[in-house]
């Protein structure tokens, strides 16, 4: 008796299912795939109980001709390749043929469709077999309804989630596919209530308002980029906008969304410094790259992608993040935005008004321009601006606080000095514009906040987070020149390890050794370090060595830069001045200027905000001088 048989039609589907249908959201993709690659420009969704009752596509694609309709529902039917040529260049979304039969095979499939100037055809399904095939009335282009999805596989059902977390992935998976087709019109609703609704105009900032929210989109930077193998493309938020998930981040690769967490690694990295820990930008990275460097038929759902020059993309795309960030004012405003209103219908067709069209305060979600920072604008000259405020020197007494811990600020009262202050100064030709404004200190608050102030209004600065920075950059430019020069310790260091741990160790004792570390065998499972490299804080040596072992364990290589970058950061937080610490007049401004002339004055290493800006327009606002 033979043991091995072929499988039929049928069970070979629902096998392909269990990879390409995981729950609703699932089928939402692929269908709506289909209808992108189909060349349509509206697809409408219409979801009923999560997707479990009904998913309904309709498009005004191309549509499928009666001859076609029927080889669409079997195996690996497909007219987006030819030969193996085709698929070592993939541009199409779909291209296996297994979504229609895989879909159709553990639902009920209803498909009506016609080509332009044809008649149409509708088809029914019921557990992958056709139940009848005519034709019907029907206009260009494509209408699948999927009806109790998993009808006939019981046992999925114990794997759905709840209807808001299946609806969630939808409204995810959908999000994403309106990101990468700005062009297309995506309409996606849920028991009649709209959930998403996109113009189709190509403008990928409307499609993030829409996603995001219109103060969100508004205030995105938008960045390119482009080599010879890349051209790179999207938009971040700025550092003060975060979420505590990666969900946010969203990668496409010609088109197709994908996971990929180098790709996300490399927009953390463009950010750097620039992210409180345990927080995440919003950013969307469009990568367009010759399809023979991607391989996208590694990954049932087609998400996951293997790239032929991963690491030189990584590095590309935390550059050219990097260089937009260089090109902005990254200083938040400190005016708390009002609440949302409640029970605001979505308005489908909106634009984004310009600055100078008016507002009620309340709805108002421009940023404040930064006048100064931009390429038509310049600063005050120095003694301009010194004759314009007159600050008058102080000499703060002793430092104390008051029993009753009331508000000590020290300042000076020049009232009229920051009234209705405009300036429009053209800039001088060849003249660059600076991110950092010149800043002349009021204040100092409870001995851990600074305030200064110029022509644009007040500024609050966090000293410890403001020389942290100015100590980092000092300690990373130090440690990051120092050669391997090796220091003696006065007493050994002993580093034991399990068996596996000192058997590997053993093997990679000359990568160590490259980076100024020389293990001694010393008992079992135990080495002992007599030197290290000199750029080593003080007090850190132990936890750095094992850091770089940890390092060769998990990559079979040390991050030399890396491990400078986190001593840099340690060395500038035990240098940098403590809350509570009361500063003269000079020191204050010795502070802010150090501060001006570091490369990214805006984030301490951790992350945390520096400084916030309150413009006089934010404070006559408060206090209803305006309305």
């Amino acid at each position: 008796m033979r043991e091995i048989i072929e499988l039929d039609d049928m069970l070979s589907n629902k096998i392909a299912a269990g990879e390409v249908v995981e729950r609703p959201a699932s089928v939402v993709k692929e269908l709506v795939e289909n209808a992108v690659d189909a060349g349509s420009t509206i697809v409408e969704i219409n979801i009923k109980e999560a997707g479990l009752g009904e998913i309904r596509i309709i498009d005004n694609g191309k549509g499928i001709g009666e001859e076609d309709i029927l080889s669409a529902f079997k195996r690996h039917a497909t007219s987006k390749i030819k030969d193996e040529h085709d698929l070592f260049r993939i541009r199409t979304l779909g291209f296996r043929g297994e979504a229609l039969p895989s879909i159709a095979s553990v639902s009920r499939l209803t498909m009506v469709t016609a080509k332009e100037g044809k008649d149409g055809t509708k088809v029914v399904l019921e557990g992958g077999k056709i139940v009848s095939h005519e034709k019907a009335p029907a206009r260009k282009g494509t209408d699948i309804t999927v009806s109790d999805l998993f009808f006939n596989t019981p046992a999925r059902l114990k794997y759905v989630k709840t209807l808001h977390t299946e609806i969630g992935h939808i409204t995810d998976v959908v999000n994403r596919l309106a990101l990468a087709h700005p062009d297309v019109s995506i309409r996606l609703s849920h028991d009649g209530r709209i959930l998403l609704h996109t113009n189709g105009s190509g403008d990928i900032r409307q499609v993030l308002a829409a996603i995001y929210g219109k103060n969100v989109a508004r205030d995105m930077i938008e960045i390119s980029g482009k080599s010879l193998d890349f051209s790179v493309s999207g938009f971040i938020a700025r550092p003060e906008v975060t979420r505590a998930s990666r969900s946010y981040l969203s990668t496409m690769i010609n088109g197709r969304f994908i996971k990929n967490y180098s790709l996300v690694k490399a927009v953390l990295e463009g950010y750097h410094t620039l992210l409180p820990i345990g927080r995440f930008p919003i950013a969307l990275l469009s990568v367009d790259m010759d399809p023979i460097l991607v391989d996208v038929n590694v990954h049932p759902a087609k998400l996951e992608v293997r790239l032929s020059k991963e690491q030189e993309l990584k590095e590309f795309i935390t550059e050219t993040i990097k260089q937009a960030f260089k090109k902005e004012q990254l200083i938040p405003s400190g005016v708390i935005p009002a609440p949302k209103k409640k029970n605001v219908s979505f308005q489908p067709e909106f634009r984004l008004e310009p600055a100078e069209e008016k507002m009620h305060p309340k709805t108002e979600w421009r940023r404040q321009p930064a006048a100064p920072f931009n390429k038509k604008e310049k600063l005050l000259p120095a003694k301009e601006m010194k004759r314009l405020y007159d600050p008058v020197e102080y000499e703060p007494s002793a430092p104390h606080v008051s029993k009753t811990n009331e508000l000590n600020v020290q300042s000076f009262d020049r009232e009229e000095a920051v009234q209705n202050v405009q300036v429009e100064v053209q800039p001088e030709a060849g003249q660059e514009t600076e991110r950092f404004p010149a800043l002349y200190p009021i204040g100092q608050m409870h001995g851990t906040y600074i305030f200064a102030q110029n022509e644009l209004g007040l500024y609050m600065i966090d000293q410890h987070a403001a020389q942290e920075r100015i100590k980092y950059e000092y300690f990373r430019e130090k440690v990051g020149k120092v050669e391997n020069d090796l220091q003696q310790l006065l007493v050994p260091l002993t580093l034991e390890f399990s068996v596996d741990e000192y058997v590997k160790i053993k093997e990679h004792t000359n990568e160590l050794e490259d980076v100024g570390i020389f293990l001694e065998e010393f008992g079992m499972n135990s080495f002992i370090v007599r030197s290290h490299p000199t750029w080593f804080p003080k007090g850190q040596e132990q936890m750095i060595i094992e850091g770089m072992i940890e390092q060769l364990l998990s990559m079979n290589k040390i991050d030399i830069k890396k491990l400078r970058e986190e001593a840099a950061i340690m060395m500038s937080c035990k240098a940098a001045i403590k809350a509570n610490r009361y500063l003269r007049s000079d020191e204050i401004q010795a502070l802010l200027d150090e501060l001006r002339r570091t490369e990214d004055p805006f984030t301490c290493p951790h992350g945390r905000p520096i400084i916030v800006h309150f413009s006089i327009t934010d404070m006559e606002k408060m206090f209803k001088r305006i309305m």
